[in-house]
This record gives structure tokens, C-alpha cells and sequence, in this order.
């Protein structure tokens, strides 16, 4: 009797283990994704992890439909990545608040702003300092005739009635924030670079 109990019992173990062991293929990140960039092949890689109904990460067969998407939050290298971390567009978070911004050509960036792009909007009035706000572009509008732009970017909200100052005057210069600089967040504000004369 003994032996058959130790006997069932090490199959039930197996038929567990073989259930709960079970190898699925999921995508991972390669490397960090800050909030708001797009996803590329690079960014990700297959991993290999034991089947958990309690974990939800994308399988690895939706590589193509992940590629292309945006990071919905600061995604870190290591972590699986699973659908709430994907979104379609940027969306603003907690503690931000949008404004449009109104630029001529000369006022705004060589490089073609996309969604996700943080920037340094510098304040250059005529008499007085130079100030500067992070921010990070949520909508880029198209090009007027005239070649200005209005552009939709995301600010910390207290700092959103003076950057809607600035605007207002015509007196600002937007410049590509550094790499890897955090635009944009709750109540963020910072020095930023001066424009050459001001």
C-alpha cells in the first residue's frame, strides 16, 4: 500500500510540474523604451518562461504587431512585455496637461517632430532672461502655407498657463531636448540651453 501511494504520488507531482512547467515563447525587451517611443525590432527579444494564467505577456507570435506600436510606459530591459505596456498613440498622464504651440519654420526643429519627440521650449523675450520648460509632442499638425505649425505637446500642468504665455507673445524657440532627458513630466521644469543670443 505504501509503495503504491509513493508511487501515485510521484506521477501527480509529474503531471504538475509538467503542467505548470510548461515553456511559452513572449516578448521581452532587449533594452529600455522610454514612455511614448515607438517600438522596433531591436527593442525586443523572445524569452522563454513557464506557462502562469496570472501572467499576461505578449506572445512572441505577435512580434509584428508590437513592432510599430508605442510604449504606454517607461519600459525597462528584462521585463516582459505584455498589452497594457503598447498603446496606438501617446496619451497624456497624470499631472500633465496639453497646449498647443504655434511655430514659424524658423522657430522650430530641422528634424520632422513625430509624436513621442521631447523637446525644450525656450522662452526669448526681448528685454530680460531666457526660460525654458520641457515638453513632449503629443500631436504634430500639418504645415500652413506659410510654413508654420501648431504643435501639441505635453507639459507638467503648472507649468501649462505659462507656456500658453509664451506662445501667446511669439517670443519662444523649440529645440530638441537632449537624449535620454526626461520632457515633459508632472510639474517638470528645468533649465534648459539658452539659444545662441538671447
Amino acid at each position: 500500500m505504501a509503495v503504491a501511494l509513493i508511487a501515485a504520488g510521484g506521477l501527480g507531482g509529474a503531471v504538475l510540474y509538467n503542467s505548470t512547467g510548461q515553456r511559452v515563447a513572449v516578448l521581452a525587451l532587449a533594452r529600455d523604451v522610454p514612455w511614448g517611443q515607438v517600438i522596433t525590432e531591436d527593442d525586443l527579444v523572445v524569452a522563454r518562461i513557464a506557462g502562469d494564467p496570472a501572467l499576461r505577456p505578449v506572445s512572441a507570435q505577435d512580434r509584428a504587431k508590437a513592432v510599430g506600436m508605442r510604449a504606454a510606459t517607461d519600459l525597462k530591459r528584462g521585463a516582459m512585455l505584455t498589452g497594457s505596456d503598447l498603446a496606438q498613440g501617446l496619451s497624456v498622464q497624470p499631472g500633465q496637461i496639453v497646449v498647443g504651440v504655434s511655430a514659424k519654420r524658423s522657430q522650430l526643429p530641422a528634424s520632422r517632430l513625430q509624436p513621442g519627440v521631447q523637446l525644450v521650449v525656450v522662452f526669448t523675450p526681448d528685454n530680460g532672461r531666457a526660460d525654458s520648460l520641457p515638453a513632449t509632442v503629443i500631436t504634430v499638425g500639418r504645415v500652413d502655407t506659410d510654413g508654420s505649425q501648431v504643435i501639441d505637446v505635453a507639459v507638467g500642468t503648472a507649468d501649462g498657463p505659462r507656456l500658453a504665455q509664451w506662445v501667446a507673445s511669439g517670443r519662444i524657440q523649440v529645440l530638441l531636448a537632449p537624449r535620454g532627458a526626461a520632457a515633459g513630466g508632472p510639474g517638470g521644469t528645468g533649465p534648459g540651453p539658452a539659444p545662441s543670443g538671447a
